[in-house]
């Protein structure tokens, strides 16, 4: 163990403060490493409570068209997997937990204990991984357990009753309910999304949070009303890519105030 902090404490906390966690992602290396690593420092400046530092993948099949911009522009600009180290340190530095989203292949190419291991040292809190099944995750479960680390798998709509119990017992830190079928983007977030929150809470006792579609304060305030946690990631990619950090910082101010807004659900 080296001092890693969960992100499942750190949403306790929240909660204890009744209100829910606004977690916000950029990937690292847009528009380069040092002006990603500022702009997600801005985010948690702005209050974000914690962030997800995306790992730029030339394949993004999960993600919309803006994130897959981004990520490009990334790889084009050189940057690796070994810089979302640089980045996780910077969020840690200004006061936030820290979790990579990423896509397996990349774990696997570079080596699971080896980015595990470092991902410790230098802070994180623990994956996201999108792609990953916990049926096929026994290399991670064991990797994360040595070094303390946080485990975040999927559910969807599509998720059943036994899949979503099987996962949500393979999960640390939080679940990640994907609030609608398809792509990252910025869409409406509907009725569906507190069904699945429901049915997940029917199964699990870890925090539950939305992601997939979230843009303005009154969908934060929203989703807030009913989940532990609202995840933003598009619309801060767009943000970065209009008006840099600043805009980041000022849009997540304006999530943050939606956020604590809401009357969040009974724990």
């Amino acid at each position: 163990m080296t001092g890693v902090r969960s992100v499942a404490e750190r949403i306790g906390e929240i909660r204890g403060q009744g209100r829910a966690a606004l977690i916000g992602y950029l990937p690292v290396g847009y528009p380069d490493v040092a002006g990603s690593v500022e702009a997600m420092r801005a985010m948690v400046e702005g209050g974000v409570d914690v962030v997800e530092v995306g790992l730029p993948y030339s394949d993004p099949l999960m993600d919309g068209p803006v994130i897959q911009r981004a990520t490009q522009q990334a790889l084009d600009n050189g940057a690796r997997s070994r810089d979302a180290f640089t980045a996780v340190r910077g969020v840690v530095e200004a006061g936030a937990p820290a979790v990579v989203m990423t896509y397996w292949n990349l774990i696997d190419r570079y080596g699971i204990e080896r980015f595990s291991a470092e991902l410790a040292a230098a802070g994180g809190s623990g994956l996201i991984t999108p792609d990953l099944l916990p049926d096929d995750a026994q290399e991670w479960l064991d990797a994360s357990d040595r070094h303390g680390l946080d485990r975040i798998f999927l559910v969807a709509q599509t998720t059943t009753p036994e899949r979503m119990a099987l996962t949500a017992r393979a999960s640390r830190g939080f679940l990640y309910a994907a609030s609608l079928m398809g792509v990252t983007g910025v869409r409406s977030v509907g009725a569906e999304a507190r069904d699945l929150v429901t049915r997940v809470r029917e199964v699990a006792t870890l925090p539950v949070c939305v992601g997939l579609g979230v843009r303005t304060a009154e969908q934060a305030a929203d989703i807030a009303g009913y989940a532990d946690g609202v995840i933003v990631g598009t619309a801060f990619v767009e943000a970065l890519g209009k008006g840099g950090p600043s805009a980041v910082r000022e849009l997540a101010a304006e999530l943050a105030e939606g956020v604590r807004s809401a009357t969040p659900a009974p724990a």
